[in-house]
């Protein structure tokens, strides 16, 4: 089953995050909404941290600092990265700089939404992709605009697995593939580059299962912080594939941003 055939248009700002266990298919959710929805745009905070990097912005310096030391990039600056694209993009105006915003939300003080004004336009829909986390995050990320849909994608742990055993990777890019749900064109290849895929040493099922307990403890209290602020935001859909999610996914999008 294909839905790349449908293109809808949204008649208001759509602004979207999936939740869901390592393996539930994330990637693949992302890239049909992206190709049903024209004026849905995926912000990924990886993407977004490589580029900084690679273009050796001043946010981009501080991040390879963290990331060259082996540590996590902390989240105000996670923050900041958000921050300069939508306003890049026009999607959001602010009457204060960048690191004001950022300060005055460590602070806990309430200024920081106040200095910052959403646009509204259909146009400025997007779907946030790694971030947030955790409900500090989220927190966080709420005062610089609100998120008005939060999907939380189930798929069986046994599911998750098997797919995880049959996991191939691109190691330049990170796009991942599986083997009888998400196969390459050409067996053992990258789509893109036709470069070798590798397996990962760490994808033992031992590992998998830590993982899967990591996410549960978690998102757990992501998805109470967005059902605390409306108990109609989070939406869980449930399927042992994509093909079985993403019809429901669509539908919800349909019903409350469609034209």
């Amino acid at each position: 089953m294909t839905f790349a055939t449908v293109s809808r248009k949204l008649r208001e700002a759509a602004r979207v995050i999936l939740v869901g266990a390592p393996g539930v298919g994330k990637g693949t959710q992302s890239e049909r909404l992206i190709q049903r929805y024209p004026q849905l745009s995926s912000i990924a905070t990886g993407d977004l941290l490589r580029d900084h990097v690679k273009n050796k912005t001043s946010l981009g310096k501080q991040a390879e600092a963290y990331m060259n030391d082996g540590g996590l990039v902390p989240d105000p600056l996670i923050l900041n990265l958000i921050l300069s694209e939508l306003t890049t993009r026009k999607w959001l105006t602010v009457d204060k700089s960048n690191d004001e915003i950022i300060a005055s939300i460590g602070r806990g003080n309430g200024s920081a939404s106040s200095a910052v004004q959403p646009d509204s336009r259909p146009d400025c829909s997007f779907l946030l992709d790694g971030f947030p986390r955790t409900a500090t995050q989220a927190q966080a990320l709420s005062h610089l605009l609100p998120m008005n849909l939060v999907f939380h994608l189930v798929t069986p742990v046994d599911i998750i697995l098997g797919r995880m055993a049959n996991r191939w990777i691109h190691q330049t890019s990170g796009r991942v593939y599986n083997v009888g749900f998400n196969d390459p064109k050409v067996p053992g290849k990258d789509d893109l580059t036709g470069e070798t895929l590798v397996q990962r040493e760490d994808d033992s099922e031992a590992t998998w299962r830590k993982r899967l307990s990591k996410f549960e403890e978690t998102s757990s209290s992501l998805l109470d912080f967005y059902r605390k602020q409306d108990s109609s935001l989070v939406v869980t859909v449930k399927g042992n594939s994509s093909d079985e999610i993403s019809p429901q996914i669509f539908e919800e999008i349909d019903r409350r941003f469609g034209a």
